[in-house]
């Protein structure tokens, strides 16, 4: 979400005459697109905010934009007096009226809409992957989560609206569609007739689009994963055979108190239902270790689902108390030498997994698509299906395929490397 939010604010700027530099000191304008998930991520806004301060420009404007704008608000002039602007995930597209009034300081927190998609201007070219937003909010108010506070309550876009952001894509570039929401999965909207349409019909119209090669969407909760969605990984082979689907934690008793109202053989059955939908499917979790009251045994149930699943491609994290959250308040919080351990151990586990599976891939054949060169610029990093970095020596010529079947031959717990199928 925050690549599309960025994506998005460039484009803006870009078509108000600005142009993009990689020096602070250059800049006549500094925007920090945040997210407030976890605390060290807040933590490091304010830390680049002090290191923008020191070397910008004396009349440059800077601010932030985003969830922790949101989360902190006035605050944020408090702490960094000379910021120009604070705005909110939802108000970015209110950055004009800053460039218009360089002389006095902008503060919208509000939480409106789906007003900022209608306002923002369109990019001529898209990168080779899209991502498309088809939601804002969330409903679900997971005891952890920051998300109904800095987003709101969920709202899913026009399905024309999304469709339309789609078509564009499709037409000035992208190859693969990667459709956001906070509960992606949970997307529902009925037209002016009475005719819903769920992620499902989103993902059934753009594969008709004959340049678009790829579809996938993050992120799934559980209970929004329902059978015609599921029919999609059986029907459409555009969708990428790879899913993220948190379950956060393994333990029936972590779960309740996270409010996140499933069992685990409800999660199980859901990976049973994909997998003979789409026999090579596989899945990836989001993990919280050290939640409030988490003991021993309930971290072993992580660790046991974790194993039973094979995830693969996991995020794992200590738990972090924010603001606005119900589970900052609980009782029998986790020291932080607990979660640290805990999330080692996990760590420990997810990586095994993920080198198997990366093992397993050797010799076998995918279609990739090129992310661009690596740092050297004498390799390609391209994305398998299920989203692996695969590493190919950049070809001579310099012409490189944004997609390709690449052949893989090496692979250690964080990569793959590969070679072209034309290659001997």
């Amino acid at each position: 979400m925050n690549v599309y939010d960025g994506q998005r604010i460039a484009a803006m700027l870009l078509q108000r005459g600005y142009a993009a530099t990689e020096k602070i000191a250059d800049a006549d304008i500094i925007i920090l697109n945040t997210c407030a998930v976890r605390a060290k991520a807040t933590d490091k806004v304010f830390s680049a905010l002090g290191r923008v301060r020191r070397a910008k420009k004396t009349d440059a404007l800077f601010g932030i934009v985003g969830c922790v704008a949101r989360e902190a608000g006035a605050a944020a002039f408090k702490r960094i007096p000379d910021l120009n602007f604070v705005l909110g995930p939802q108000s970015y597209h209110k950055l004009p009226d800053i460039l218009e009034n360089p002389d006095t300081k902008l503060l919208n927190i509000d939480l409106g809409g789906l007003e900022k998609f209608d306002e923002l201007p369109e990019s001529s070219t898209s990168p080779a992957v899209a991502y498309i937003p088809i939601q804002e909010g969330c409903d679900h108010c997971c005891t952890y989560c920051i998300v109904p506070y800095t987003r709101g309550r969920e709202i899913s876009r026009p399905f024309e609206n999304v469709m339309h952001d789609v078509r564009h894509a499709a037409a000035t570039g992208a190859l693969e569609i990667c459709f956001l929401g906070q509960n992606v999965n949970g997307y529902k909207y009925s037209d002016n007739t009475g005719k819903a349409f769920r992620l499902s019909d989103l993902i059934r119209e753009t594969a008709k689009l004959d340049a678009i090669k790829r579809i996938r969407f993050t992120s799934s909760y559980p209970t929004e994963m329902t059978d015609d969605l599921i029919e999609m990984f059986r029907t459409e082979q555009k969708l990428l055979p790879f899913l993220n689907m948190p379950i956060q934690s393994g333990s029936p008793d972590v779960l309740t108190r996270m409010n996140r109202p499933y069992s685990l053989d409800l999660y199980i059955d859901i990976v049973d239902k994909l997998k003979a939908a789409r026999p090579d499917i596989q899945i990836s979790s989001d993990f919280i270790v050290g939640f409030p009251g988490e003991t021993d045994a309930d971290f072993e149930k992580t660790v046991q689902i974790a194993k039973q699943i094979r995830h693969i491609n996991s995020y794992s994290f200590k738990y972090s108390p924010r603001p606005h959250t119900a589970a900052a308040l609980m009782p029998n919080q986790i020291p932080e030498n607990v979660k640290a351990s805990r999330l080692a151990a996990l760590d420990g586990e997810l990586n095994e997994i993920q080198r198997e599976f990366n093992e397993a891939c050797v010799g076998e054949t995918m279609a990739c698509l090129c992310e661009g060169a690596d740092k050297t610029g004498k390799k390609l990093v391209y994305r398998t299906p299920y989203m692996q970095q695969c590493i190919v020596d950049a070809p001579e010529n310099g012409n490189a395929p944004q997609m390709a079947d690449i052949r893989i031959t090496a692979a250690n717990k964080a990569s793959l490397r590969g070679e072209f199928c034309d290659q001997n």
